[in-house]
């Protein structure tokens, strides 16, 4: 695995990682330079994207990874992007459009497997999160409850890919649990923060990290045969 890494890797993944613990360290200390390198992550996680799509196989799975990162971007900076609107109105929607980009995307392109017996514990964790924070939500219950389905969805169906993906996608809905507690729960502790972006940079870094890995190396389509399946195909249709 380590021998695959080729220099551009690490050329088009370092800005990001840099920045991630950047950020991750100015929120843990409450410095000013919190705010703005938010707003570089998702553009910076776009770069090896950029750089790995002429590899990626089907090709309508760059759209895909462009916009889940649109959006997530449109979500981290909805209060510096639209400072007249309702912020977390506009997060939750940006963000759950993210979601949906990632779902199609496993679904249609990652998946590699079933949907594994364990995730179960995401439909357990979405009624968890209602009842918890429903009561303080200030009229966003619906809102909040639709947003849950779809990063409970992201979740679940990445677990259908590599495990890369299924630890990005675990990381991300544990991100967004903290974020929740911190916005609707009184008393949390500070460190709460920065565990937020921590496990963010971390879920989204992975799902990309994951996705690029699995649809770098997928066949090409036009490259089989017509009445041949794939071998990984033949290999998951006969379990």
């Amino acid at each position: 695995m380590l021998r695959s890494i080729r220099p551009l890797d690490i050329a088009v993944w370092a800005p990001y990682i840099v920045l991630a613990i950047i950020h991750v360290t100015a929120l843990t200390l409450q410095s000013p330079l919190a705010a703005p390198t938010k707003l570089t992550l998702m553009p910076l996680l776009a770069l090896p994207v950029l750089a790995a799509a002429p590899r990626l196989r089907p090709r309508g799975t760059i759209a895909l990874l462009g916009a889940a990162l649109l959006f997530s971007w449109l979500g981290d900076g909805a209060g510096t992007f639209f400072p007249g609107g309702p912020e977390l109105p506009l997060m939750l929607l940006f963000f759950g459009l993210a979601h949906i980009a990632y779902i199609v995307l496993f679904l249609r392109y990652t998946a590699v497997r079933r949907l594994p017996w364990w995730t179960l514990v995401y439909a357990a964790w979405w009624v968890g999160m209602l009842v918890v924070v429903g009561p303080q939500s200030d009229g966003l219950l619906l809102g909040i409850a639709a947003y849950g389905l779809v990063l409970a969805g992201t979740a679940a169906t990445a677990a259908r890919g590599n495990p890369t993906l299924a630890v990005g996608g675990a990381l991300f809905l544990l991100s967004d649990s903290i974020l929740a507690f911190r916005l609707f729960l009184d008393g949390m502790p500070d460190w709460t923060s920065p565990a937020v972006m921590l496990t963010y940079t971390l879920g989204q870094g992975l799902i990309i990290a994951g996705a690029l890995h699995h649809l770098c190396n997928a066949p090409d389509p036009r490259s089989i045969p017509t009445g041949r399946t794939p071998a990984p195909l033949r290999e998951e249709t006969s379990r």
